[in-house]
Order: structure tokens, then C-alpha cells, then sequence
């Protein structure tokens, strides 16, 4: 699978959702509006972890907001928008693995080191969706794949019914792209269920060495400057 920003962004998405689910009292880092669901369930189970979840919408909600503050900001300074947002995100995933790995484990979600570790992460995936939106919107959705796993079976039954030969190329061209962002964000989920296992907080190290190769990416890809508007 060759290596461009949308499937290293699925990557991570899987892979920081589900690391962070299983290391901070099961916290969704990306996929926040799951974090309805572990709400209820800590509240019935009487888990920890109720107020991270009830922290995660409002803080993801801001810092999107910050960050198309900024990304107006970096159109003023003439600054590439989407470069920007990954060195921010990059920024936010170093902090949040040195954080994980100095203060944790963490068996109560609710402390303030599990609290900090875990919005660190949040703000960091808000600016991830953000910057897809803004920047890669053709693309699927990094952190979220219901959307993608449904768009991507429509696909595979109206080729198997038969498509119209002007319609071929296109749903061919989609169908690859939903493919690889699925794979890639499986893969990513598996992938920090094992080193969770293996390497238990030090499984974080990871999530910033791939943003890194993503930032490395859109530095190597043409964009104006302030991206767009």
C-alpha cells in the first residue's frame, strides 16, 4: 500500500483510537461521539473514566474551532494551512506520549495525569479532522469508518448489478480509496492492540513517528501558501 497522507492519517486515527481505549479506561480519542456510549456504561458498570468522556466532545469541539483560527492566520502569514495543522498535531502526539509514558498507567481515568494524557490526544485528533476536512475532503474520513465500510459495499453491489460504462471508472477509482483507508485504519487498530499488550505505555511512541512521515509527505507535496481558504 503506497504511503500518502489520507492512509497514514487512517492509520493513526485506528491506531490512537484504539490505544487510547484500552490505555486510558476506555477513552476514544478520535472517534469522540463514542464516547457517549462508554459513558453510559461507566455510569451503569460504575467504571472510572466519566469525566474524560464528558470532557472529550467539548475540548474536540474546541480545539477544531482554535484551528481554523489558526488556519485563517496561517492564510494572512502566507503560511501552508495543512502543514501547519500537522505540525500541530505532531506537537500535540509528542506531548501526549512523553505524558502517557512519564505518568502512566493509568487505572483511574478520572486523575488528573489520565485527564491531561487523554485530552492531549483528543486535541490532537480534532486537529486530524479538521485538517481533513479542510484539506482533504475528496478523501475518506481518517477516524471514522462506518461512513466509508457503507459507501464501499454500495460500491461493490452496483458493480456487481452492473454499472454504466461511464460510471465504471470513477466507482473503481472511489472503491480504492475506501479500501485503503479501511485497511489502513484496521491495521493501525491492530497494531496498538499488540504493542499495548507487549509495550504497554510506550505503544504511544508510535502515533508521532508516522505523523512525522506524514508531515514529511505534505512537505514534499506542492501546496499555496495558506492552503486553502
Amino acid at each position: 500500500m503506497k504511503l500518502t497522507i489520507p492512509v497514514l492519517l487512517s492509520f493513526n486515527g485506528g491506531y490512537l483510537d484504539t490505544a487510547g481505549f484500552l490505555a486510558l479506561q476506555g477513552l476514544f480519542t478520535a472517534h469522540v461521539t463514542g464516547n457517549f456510549v462508554t459513558l453510559g456504561a461507566a455510569l451503569v458498570m460504575g467504571t472510572t473514566g466519566i469525566l474524560s468522556k464528558l470532557l472529550a466532545l467539548p475540548v474536540f469541539c474546541g480545539v477544531i474551532i482554535l484551528t481554523r483560527w489558526v488556519s485563517y492566520g496561517a492564510t494572512a502569514g502566507k503560511w501552508p494551512q495543512l502543514r501547519s495543522m500537522l505540525t500541530l498535531k505532531l506537537m500535540l502526539l509528542i506531548i501526549g506520549a512523553a505524558l502517557a509514558i512519564g505518568l502512566g498507567p493509568f487505572p483511574n481515568g478520572d486523575s488528573p495525569a489520565a485527564l491531561l494524557t487523554g485530552m492531549t490526544f483528543v486535541a490532537a485528533m480534532a486537529i486530524q479532522n479538521a485538517a481533513h476536512r479542510l484539506h482533504l475532503g475528496t478523501e475518506p474520513p481518517t477516524t471514522l469508518m462506518t461512513g466509508t465500510t457503507t459507501q464501499l459495499m454500495i460500491d461493490i453491489a452496483d458493480s456487481l448489478h452492473g454499472l454504466a460504462p461511464e460510471q465504471r471508472a470513477a466507482t473503481r477509482q472511489r472503491m480504492g480509496r475506501l479500501s485503503r483507508a479501511i485497511a489502513s485504519f484496521a491495521l493501525g487498530a491492530a497494531l496498538a492492540a499488540l504493542l499495548f499488550h507487549t509495550l504497554h505505555m510506550w505503544c504511544f511512541v508510535l502515533p508521532p513517528i508516522v505523523a512525522v512521515i506524514t508531515r514529511c509527505i505534505a512537505r514534499s507535496t506542492p501546496q499555496a501558501p495558506g492552503g486553502r481558504p
